[in-house]
């Protein structure tokens, strides 16, 4: 059964949330197998795919090419779209747009969108419009060269505050899941039970509805992951292993054989 908003909402309190990233239709289809509930086109590809430093790079049209390819796995898996860099801070009838032809030319289920209070009134007239928002709190990704590398956040009494006002704020702007990244775990617990949507965390804890991490990371493809992660394979070496016999048996003519 294919996984909606509607489906997802039930599963607060009631079963956790799996979610993975995919950029192309053939991780989204072993991601679908293995019963994943949400597949993220996360702008992660930027770091992981396509070489970049960050996610700033990363742009509105390769977010709907990889979209676009993900969705082509017509999965069960709920199919959600990050919305790249400084976009949710443009007018919202170009905000509108960049949603519009994520789902209409990608064909994303949702979008994912960073930002808490201070976008609520654009993602609540986004939700009138009929785009299904998750927002992402925390750690923003996007925020990277203010911040000027990466870090937990929720330590400090002022952190705190503005992480619960801003979960508040999305929720009443009718968003149908928050995302906390790299979140105090105790906070992201508070955060989860003081409102009725579900939460997915990243290095945020394990008392968040479900949980998400990247799927280069989780295989062993990443040469650097983040701590929190679980390395449940590790790809990387096997993959290499394979290309050396590989360029091997070319070279010393084992391959083909007549």
């Amino acid at each position: 059964m294919k996984n909606t908003v509607k489906t997802i909402l039930k599963k607060k309190g009631a079963e956790k949330i799996a979610m993975i990233t995919a950029y192309d239709a053939m991780f989204a289809k072993l991601a679908d197998a293995a019963g994943i509930d949400i597949i993220l086109v996360g702008d992660s590809v930027g770091n992981t795919v396509l070489g970049m430093k960050s996610t700033v790079g990363v742009t509105l049209d390769t977010m709907i090419h990889h979209t676009a390819a993900v969705a082509r796995a017509d999965t069960n898996a709920l199919v959600l779209a990050d919305l790249p860099f400084c976009r949710a801070h443009y007018s919202f009838d170009s905000l509108l747009d960049d949603c519009r032809r994520l789902v209409q030319e990608g064909g994303a289920d949702a979008i994912k969108i960073e930002g808490g209070a201070e976008i609520a009134d654009k993602i609540e007239k986004l939700v009138n419009a009929g785009i299904a928002v998750m927002g992402h709190i925390g750690l923003e990704p996007q925020q990277v060269l203010k911040l000027g590398g990466y870090r937990k956040f929720g330590n400090s009494d002022a952190e705190r505050q503005k992480l619960l006002n801003d979960a508040k704020a999305l929720e009443s702007a009718g968003a149908f899941s928050i995302l906390m990244e790299m979140t105090a775990g105790d906070l992201a617990a508070e955060i989860t039970r003081s409102v009725s949507v579900p939460t997915i965390g990243i290095g945020s804890g394990g008392s968040c509805d479900g949980q998400v991490l990247v799927c280069a990371d989780i295989l062993g493809l990443s040469p650097r992951a983040p701590s929190f992660v679980k390395r449940y394979a590790d790809l990387g070496a096997i993959i290499s292993a394979a290309y050396a016999e590989y360029v091997s048996d070319v070279k010393s003519g084992k391959f083909p054989q007549e």
